[in-house]
This record gives C-alpha cells, structure tokens and sequence, in this order.
C-alpha cells in the first residue's frame, strides 16, 4: 500500500472525465472509532460533503455498513445516496430495495444466539450486544483486557452448534464478534452488484468504483475492486488489499474534498 496523497496527481488522472462511483465505509471511515456504536456521530462538514457529492451529477454515493439499515439511514439522513445495511443484507436507494432472502428460521437462530448470549454474558461488564435482525454484533472494546478471553470462550460456546450446522457464519471485526446468516453474500457481492447496475445504466468503461474502509469487513471489498478501481485503506498501513492508505476519518474528509474540487474547478 501507498500513501493517497503522494499521488495526487496520478489520482487526477485516473478519475478525469470518469463517472465515480464512490463506496464509504461508516465507522471507523466517516467517523472515528468510538467506544459505543451510538457515539458514532458523522461531522456537519463530512456530511456537506457527502451531500453535495450525491446531488452530483458527477457522482454516485453508497454506504456499505454493518449496522442495520434503519440505523445508518437515521445517521447519515441524506436521501440521494444508496445504503447498505448488515454488509449489503439490506439495500435501499433511488430506484432501489432489496433484501437478501433470509428465512425466517435463520432470524430465529439469530435471536436465539442473541438471548442466549445476553444470559450468558450479562455477568462481565461492558459487553455490548447489538441486534441488528439479520446480524448481530457483539462489541467488547469496553470490556476488561483480562475479562476478553471468557466473552470469546463464551461466543464460540454458544454459537458451535450453529456454525457446524452451517447455519450461521461468524466473522470479527475492531473488538467485535460478528454472527451472519450462511449466505455467501458479503461486502465485495454487494459492491459488484452495485457497479455492474451503474454499468449498465452508463456504460462500463465510463464509471469508475472508489471504496474506502478501514475494517476486516472491508476486505472482500478491496479485493473485488483489485484493478478495477481505486480502493482506500483507513489506518495504519498493514496486510491490507487496498491500492492506497489514509491516516484517519480527517483525511477522508480531504480525500472527499479533493474529489468534489475536481470536478468543480
């Protein structure tokens, strides 16, 4: 990976005369990582942006979040830009709705594991379940460093019946257990099925995908995109399968700048 900004001007070039389709993680992307998900507030100056962005005719904005759709809908509050719940369970945007078929046996199993580890968990302080219907989340940043190791014990535990039966798939995150449905339906699908709708709309050659994110989640994303486009790591630069890397959510915000000026100026 590479510094974004010691290209500028090879960036300029790639996205000239190019119709950008721009993919945003959430947390961690547009907004620092914080110790609860509620805390996670998108800044007055980030959302202009996204806003002017998506009103573009230049542009197209997606955010593609593990939070649940409500969720994200609410904390981003623009309607011109597609969102993507529960990494592309659920999609909603102009001219688009979509909602993976997820049985309503596999919601129970959801809920099921979600009851069970409330019991089980609600002993070790800081632990944070999150529900998200499709999904569920469990966050332990707040958690005591010596206390971890039991609520990974007790997620595996409780989760191995399900997971050998190959009802649910589990994945983790920045301090966080990840329960999934089994479908192969993940961040990098979503991201194809989303450019190849844009393709087909203008023309292959002429949209070109941007994805920034900063999580493991991400990942499949990048990989996808591999040559495709331009992909933005967010962090420290690591194992990474993004092109470029930017230090932190401020930089995004540059990034995002130095994209809508392009096309300005």
């Amino acid at each position: 990976m590479e510094y974004l900004f010691s290209h500028r001007n090879k960036l300029k070039d790639r996205l000239k005369d190019k119709f950008v389709l721009l993919f945003l993680d959430y947390d961690g992307t547009l907004t620092p990582i914080v110790e609860t998900p509620d805390k996670a507030v998108i800044s007055k100056e980030r959302k202009d942006l996204l806003d002017k962005l998506s009103t573009s005719s230049h542009y197209r904005v997606a955010i593609i979040s593990g939070r649940s759709l409500n969720d994200i809908k609410g904390l981003v509050g623009l309607k011109d830009i597609i969102y993507a719940g529960n990494h592309g369970l659920e999609i909603e945007g102009p001219k688009i709705k979509f909602e993976s078929h997820v049985s309503l046996r596999l919601k129970s199993v959801i809920r099921n594991i979600a009851e069970e580890l409330s019991k089980r968990l609600s002993s070790i302080k800081g632990v944070l379940i999150e529900d998200k219907g499709l999904t569920l989340s469990i966050h332990y940043r707040l958690v005591d460093k010596k206390n971890i190791p039991q609520v990974k014990t007790i997620f595996h535990e409780t989760v191995i019946l399900y997971l050998v039966r190959n009802k649910i798939k589990i994945k983790t995150g920045k301090m966080v257990l990840e329960v999934r449905p089994s479908s192969e339906w993940d961040k990098g699908k979503v991201v194809l099925w989303l450019l190849a709708r844009q393709q087909f709309a203008l023309g292959e050659k002429r949209v070109f995908p941007v994805y920034i994110g900063d999580d493991v989640t991400d990942e499949d994303a990048f990989k996808v995109l591999k040559r495709k486009g331009l992909t933005v790591f967010v962090g420290e630069p690591g194992s990474s399968k993004a092109d470029y890397y930017v230090k932190d959510p401020e930089e995004v915000t540059q990034f995002l700048r130095l994209i809508l000026d392009l096309k300005h100026n």
